[in-house]
């Protein structure tokens, strides 16, 4: 069967948007020619950084015949419905159509239509031009005549309806050849914006820039090959990072991986040629974070550091050139190591700026105050400035400054929750954002945290305090790690949680795909903290607590007075439906003065804060479930345990992982058979509406079984709920396993539908008292099995 080759060779491709348009070729050729009626064996998409190739073999040579029936009107039906009829059918005369008949319907005529298969030559002539203007590149641009402006001269061109071909960078050449293996192949001349597509393309820009004619791929790769150019991207990652490894430990080096970094290089070049370059010693005072990002972000440079130093980097660079230069890349070398000395000396300047005062320390004195702030220190300066510059964190929850108010508040009640030094989580908030008013941190963003850490250890702030500023961004997804200890844990939750409570409390929630502000990844690292840690927090309140503490920064921007301006931000913000709630506006006002008194925590939850509340609480508990599936708990079991008022995900947890456990073993089925069963009839009878008594009467129990079935429900209840108070949850549901013995009694003897009402209600309270025996561990209904 015949092999289909495409190469669409361009200027250069940025390396960011190789890997996908390179799949995203694959997608839509194939899909096209299946569309078209085509078969293929496999397809593999390749790319450069001048080129898009595609290798489908075992292509169809043609599509099938297909035959068509098409059914028409009845035979009684007016002439101009026939007419239409015999067009769409392609008919000449109604002759040439058959009569049917339906029992219902009756007569009516029918066409059989036979389409010819078309050749794959054809087809792909067909398809391509249409695929290649369409191309969905994240950014295009016109090039050619076509792309002139009118009145630009080129009249030969206006005036024609040329659409000219957008491309990612200007496309300079098509291949695209079919034929078998053995025989002779075909180029397939299809032609779009004046490229026509042939069996010619071109190897390296400087090394092979001539003609080459291929034929099929196998050929194709080992030409291009021959003209210096790779055309497997994994080979080139292979090549690059063997032989940066290999320079390296050739002198006495060793290479930081680093996987990002690698992909794009790979997308640079064709011919990939591993160099050491050199830099001044001097600069090695400058952090190795500054160092590494400075060489990967300006000259695509990786670092190395000594062999067995990790802490440590080395005063080289590996760089990875496109050209095998006869000197051996001593030009290169020196030509990348003068922007690399440049670069670092900016580097070097912003850390040495960063540490010393800022020139307007008498303006900054208000801030300073506001959160004891010792302007002597530099970190602190930042800060002041952060929050004197009123640096805005978002439109609709106020500034930075604000916002660091908010979380140090938060936090001061998390501390003893937690279990942190209240002192020291009380200054690493204060100074966990200062860092953004920082060069470094200013140049490289990336850097924020870990750049803070660096300058509260310069100025003498305690390890836990300075470990905290870095780890309050952690953690940054489900692999990263975890703030380090139980202040910066209290400083992460409450950054986390004030960001979550802040984005529901203006509707900025996140929908479907799209979570612009990382919430999803937000929620799931207080999950993680939270279980992980063995932290046992109250959700509800934290949230309600969190939640007015942003309500009043935003109440207080308004006027302290309740007036008509101040309705229309209210609604806005979703409290308000209409102009009649001015008592929901003043409930707000009185819960914010109680607030800014210190006595929030004594003031009732009101309606709008509990459903708000609940609502963040269940998007809480779809990242528990993410969370707990991630780790090998069931989908069922998680349901058995977790209640839409939740609140302890820690205890839910536990709960998940006891039940997992006990569930397969005697004791855990003869507790899921024994409850199931009870469950089931009671919910079957209450959907009914049967009567149900508020409790079990004694004086109604007749029967022994019944009699016995209550005495050890009584008893099960007991030594169940002694141990869910002690978090024993297994032998809570060792407990309740012994219920099953009286439940298969009870069954066996006794006719729950008692004809006398109240027998009746007595004994479904029974299985009712079973139900909420097992409720305190889990809702065992919903369990499969």
């Amino acid at each position: 069967m015949p092999d289909l080759l495409l190469e669409l060779r361009s200027e250069e491709i940025p390396a960011r948007m190789q890997r996908k348009a390179a799949g995203d070729l694959k997608k839509m050729v194939t899909d096209a020619l299946v569309d078209a009626g085509l078969t293929y064996e496999g397809a593999r998409e390749y790319w450069t950084p001048r080129r898009l190739t595609l290798d489908i073999r075992g292509l169809t040579a043609r599509s099938a015949d297909i035959k068509e029936e098409k059914k028409g009107p009845s035979v009684s039906a007016p002439q101009g419905a026939i007419d239409g009829f015999l067009r769409g059918a392609g008919l000449s005369s109604i002759d040439q159509a058959i009569i049917k008949t339906d029992p219902k319907k009756g007569d009516f005529y029918v066409a059989y239509m036979e389409k010819p298969g078309r050749a794959a030559e054809e087809i792909i002539a067909d398809v391509m031009p249409g695929i290649i203007r369409a191309f969905p590149w994240p950014k295009s641009m016109r090039s050619g005549f076509a792309s002139m402006p009118k009145g630009s001269g080129y009249g030969g061109i206006e005036g024609k309806g040329m659409e000219s071909l957008r491309w990612v960078r200007p496309l300079q050449s098509i291949v695209c050849t079919f034929g078998p293996e053995h025989d002779e192949v075909q180029v397939i001349p299809f032609e779009i914006d004046g490229i026509v597509a042939s069996n010619v393309t071109y190897g390296h820009r400087f090394h092979a820039p001539d003609a080459i004619t291929v034929k099929r791929f196998d050929d194709y790769v080992t030409n291009l090959e021959r003209a210096k150019v790779i055309l497997d991207a994994e080979r080139r990652k292979d090549m690059i990072l063997h032989d940066a490894r290999d320079i390296a430990f050739a002198n006495g080096l060793e290479l930081v991986e680093d996987e990002g970094l690698l992909e794009e290089v790979s997308g640079l070049v064709e011919w990939p040629q591993v160099l050491l370059g050199t830099f001044e010693e001097d600069y090695l005072s400058i952090p190795a974070e500054i160092i590494r990002l400075t060489i990967k972000t300006n000259q695509k440079c990786f670092v190395v550091r000594p062999q067995g130093e990790a802490d440590k980097l080395s005063n080289h660079f590996i760089l990875i050139s496109n050209i095998q230069a006869t000197d051996g890349g001593k030009e290169i070398m020196h030509g990348n190591g003068k922007v690399v000395r440049a670069r670092l000396s900016d580097a070097l300047h912003f850390w040495k700026r960063d540490q010393g005062d800022l020139p307007d320390l008498d303006t900054l004195k208000a801030s300073a105050a506001k959160f004891d702030l010792d302007l002597k220190k530099p970190l602190d300066q930042r800060m002041a400035k952060l929050d004197a510059l009123n640096v805005t964190f978002h439109a609709k929850l106020g500034m930075q400054g604000e916002r660091v108010a908010r979380i140090r508040a938060l936090a001061k009640e998390l501390a003893p929750i937690v279990g942190a030094d209240a002192a020291d989580v009380d200054r690493a908030v204060v100074l966990a954002k200062a860092d953004l008013r920082t060069e470094a941190v200013g140049e490289f963003p990336e850097l924020q945290g870990a750049m803070g850490r660096k300058y509260a250890l310069l100025q003498g702030e305690n390890a836990s305090v300075a470990a905290a500023i870095e780890d309050h961004w952690k953690p940054n997804g489900p692999s990263d790690r975890l703030p380090e200890d139980r202040v910066g844990l209290t400083v992460a939750l409450a950054d986390k949680l004030d960001t979550l409570v802040g984005f529901w409390a203006i509707d900025e929630k996140p929908t479907g795909s799209k979570d612009p502000y990382a919430l999803r990844r937000a929620a799931l690292g207080v999950v993680r903290m939270i279980l992980e840690k063995g932290i046992r927090l109250p959700f509800s309140a934290a949230l309600i607590r969190s939640g007015r503490m942003i309500m009043a920064q935003l109440l207080e921007a308004q006027a302290s007075k309740i007036d008509a301006g101040m309705i229309a931000p209210m609604r806005q913000m979703g409290e308000l439906s209409g102009d009649g709630q001015l008592s929901k506006l003043v409930n707000l006002s009185q819960t914010t003065a109680a607030l800014m008194s210190g006595g929030a925590n004594e003031v009732a939850p009101q309606d709008w804060e509990l459903a708000r509340t609940a609502d963040l609480l269940s998007f809480f508990h779809d990242r528990l479930k993410v969370y707990l599936r991630d780790q090998g708990a069931r989908h069922d079991i998680i349901d058995a345990v977790l209640t839409p008022d939740a609140d302890d995900l820690l205890m839910v947890a536990r709960k998940a992982e006891a039940l997992t456990a006990f569930i397969t073993s005697e004791d855990g089925l003869n507790l899921l058979a024994g409850t199931k069963r009870a469950t089931q009839l009671l919910a079957a009878e209450e959907k009914k509406g049967t009567v149900v008594a508020d409790g079990v009467s004694e004086a109604l129990l007749k029967l022994d079984a019944e009699k016995s079935l209550f005495a050890a429900i009584q008893s099960a209840s007991k030594s169940a709920a002694e141990a869910v108070a002690s978090e024993d949850f297994r032998s809570a549901m060792q407990a309740l396993s012994t219920l099953r013995g009286p439940v298969d009694t009870f069954f066996e003897a006794v006719l729950v539908n008692d004809e006398d009402a109240a027998i009746r209600a007595n004994r479904l309270a029974l299985l009712k008292a079973i139900r909420e025996a097992t409720g305190t561990v889990a809702d065992f209904s919903k369990i499969t099995g």
